[in-house]
């Protein structure tokens, strides 16, 4: 590869890069196709175009992505940026999202927005909070980053599933979200869900500190729709992760606010109703990303 073909920067870098198609617990009608192929896909951008070491680039799919495994795993790179070792963090998370009662009463709605890791499972009528990562687990990582370091994380699941619509049940494609276990479970979120959050962008504004903004989120789709999993080009990928590792391979120096604008362009091209989600600071926004 050409010098000019790798973004350069200074900063001591590493990455975790997830995908869970297969899940130990649920039967494989709820599987999914194009998630390991979004980490793999992921972590060879970050070697190819952004000059990752292989060795600071770690992948964990299917059975490899257990909670445990991937809050480990998050947890030492951002154990390793406190003490001043790491200067800037990549995390992608591609799975299944999906809901479970709040418990702390930080949630409008009375829900908490989890992602599905590999060894999900149910408690009664709701998900085990210990087979899922749950966004207040996520924001508490997130809050201790130093002011110096950065993180962006890349999400590509569903929020809820209010949005589910036919579009996402054509051959060819799948919603990444998981309802509750029961039917009892289901009509309890669906009481609970009365109001619309913004839980991307809520999350976003708690982590941002007093001396700038550490983490830079950017997501599938609204928390009112579905990401999709989808066969495009004859492989699966997420659709979103698939026009996102494109439009980079493309072009690496875009900013972070013409990415969004390219991908959600070619989501909506490419018939896909998601809608592509950036949180950030005005002067993230206007960086490339990954810087």
């Amino acid at each position: 590869m050409s010098e000019t073909a790798v973004h350069k920067t200074n900063l001591t870098r590493a990455a975790l890069c997830v995908g869970i198609n297969n899940f130990k617990n649920l039967p494989q009608s709820s599987w999914l196709h194009g998630c390991v192929n979004d980490a793999n896909d992921l972590a060879a951008l970050l070697r190819e175009q952004y000059g990752f070491a292989p060795g600071d680039v770690t992948v964990l799919v299917d059975a490899e992505a257990s909670k445990t495994a991937v809050l480990g795993a998050l947890t030492g790179l951002v154990e390793r940026a406190e003490s001043g070792d790491l200067g800037q963090i990549v995390f992608t998370f591609s799975s299944h999202g999906t809901q479970i009662p709040d418990t702390n009463g930080d949630e409008a709605d009375g829900l908490d927005e989890c992602f599905a890791c590999y060894d999900i499972d149910s408690a009664g009528d709701s998900w085990n909070k210990d087979t899922v990562i749950i966004d207040d687990e996520l924001h508490e990582l997130l809050l201790r980053l130093p002011a110096a370091a950065r993180m962006d994380v890349v999400l590509d699941t569903c929020h809820s599933g209010t949005g589910l619509r036919a579009l996402d049940l054509i051959p060819g494609r799948r919603p990444r979200f998981l309802p509750p276990p029961t039917p009892e479970g289901l009509r309890d979120v669906e009481n609970l869900e009365t109001t619309r959050k913004q839980s991307l962008k809520e999350l976003s504004e708690r982590t941002q500190g007093a001396d700038g903004g550490q983490a830079v989120l950017m997501a599938a789709c609204r928390d009112d729709q579905t990401a999709t999993d989808a066969f495009i080009d004859g492989r699966y990928n997420g659709a979103f992760t698939y026009h996102f590792v494109r439009t980079l391979k493309t072009d690496h120096s875009l900013s972070r606010a013409e990415l969004l604008k390219a991908v959600s362009k070619a989501l909506k091209e490419g018939r896909f109703d998601q809608v592509v989600q950036l949180e950030a600071t005005a002067a993230q926004k206007n960086a490339s990303w990954g810087s």
